[in-house]
């Protein structure tokens, strides 16, 4: 490992600290290296407040700011050049006169997409590019897939028996998975900004989808309901928390419950991720039936799946687990009775 790659290293570590505090922002950490000495370093701590580069320099002690135009500053992502919530901070390092600048990767947010690196480059600053480039890309892969796919990036979840069977075949509630792995749901919720369902799994389950079991925010909910069939006593139209209906029959905003519509002719996986991105929303995760788990795997519109299996349940007559297709397997995981896959789309 070279020096530029160990101090990459440090501003992942440090970009990892704003997990579940800055998106729809990405994650980034900056170090500033004076002679192999690091003498500032910090990372983007909450949306809408300073970026790493401004952390870091500020967090340069008195006796060494005079070294600050004499050092390498380190950024996992690169330095942005537009006007946003805060300045830029392209206009931030030239102006401290650093006179080089390591970049992990480039941001492909349009309003910045290498706009940054040029104008460090035409300021006469050495930029080198392409540091730990898929390490740092990895750490992003939510704000990546969002700008570069136009859409959300989507965790495909659900919990299955030893036989493959997600439910009782009339509906009725049957618990899977363990509390461990309950609990572990309630985390992944909390690491995303949607979490969707369809009309059955809300009708028969009655799901709050909220992160009660950890600390941690709570997810946009997206409820598939095209044709208005759920009734209003349901826990998902509480507005406990900001919840999307999308249906075909009617585009309504009561506050913290948004009925958005979509033409009945266009109604699909496609169109509804298209509304997600219009929305803003940049990761979901899908803990639907199998009908809506099914169509994200034939649409090829998924990243990523975490399959619950209950080795020692089985359901005599049920309904059948989703199947993947082009995929391959991350890892996989023993909590107690359950065993937890982790698998990628090939897409």
């Amino acid at each position: 490992m070279n020096q530029h790659e160990l101090y990459m290293h440090r501003c992942i570590e440090l970009a990892r600290l704003g997990a579940g505090y800055v998106a729809p922002n990405p994650m980034v950490g900056s170090v500033l290296v004076y002679e192999d000495r690091i003498i500032g370093e910090g990372y983007h701590r909450q949306y809408g407040q300073a970026h790493a580069e401004v952390n870091c320099i500020n967090s340069v002690k008195e006796e060494d700011r005079h070294l600050i135009e004499k050092s390498i500053i380190y950024v996992s992502l690169e330095p942005c050049a537009h006007y946003g919530k805060t300045p830029p901070c392209a206009d931030l390092i030239i102006r401290h006169k650093i006179p080089t600048v390591v970049v992990g990767c480039r941001d492909p947010f349009e309003q910045v997409d290498g706009k940054g690196i040029e104008k460090l480059e035409k300021a006469g600053i050495e930029v080198i590019k392409g540091v730990l480039e898929s390490e740092c890309k990895e750490m992003n892969k939510r704000f990546f897939t969002f700008h570069i796919k136009k859409r959300p990036y989507i965790i495909l979840k659900w919990a299955q028996s030893k036989n493959r069977k997600i439910a009782n075949n009339d509906f009725s509630r049957v618990f899977i998975s363990n509390d461990f792995s309950n609990r572990l749901v309630h985390k992944w919720r909390s690491m995303e900004a949607g979490i969707m369902i369809g009309t059955n799994t809300a009708l028969y389950d009655n799901p709050s989808l909220n992160t009660r079991n950890w600390t941690g925010h709570d997810p946009i909910r997206l409820v598939v309901d095209m044709n208005l069939r759920l009734p209003s006593y349901l826990q998902i139209f509480d507005k406990k928390q900001k919840t999307v209906i999308f249906n075909s029959m009617k585009h309504e905003d009561d506050g913290n419950l948004l009925y958005y519509k979509i033409d009945q002719d266009t109604f699909s996986v496609r169109a509804i991720l298209k509304s997600c991105y219009d929305l803003h929303i940049q990761s979901i995760l899908v803990e639907g039936g199998t009908t809506l788990l099914q169509s994200f795997v034939e649409e090829k519109l998924w990243d990523e799946a975490r399959v619950i299996e209950n080795e020692l349940l089985i359901i005599d007559k049920g309904l059948e687990a989703p199947v993947l297709s082009d995929h391959h397997l991350l890892t996989s995981e023993k909590v107690s009775t359950d065993v937890i896959s982790f698998y990628a789309s090939n897409l």
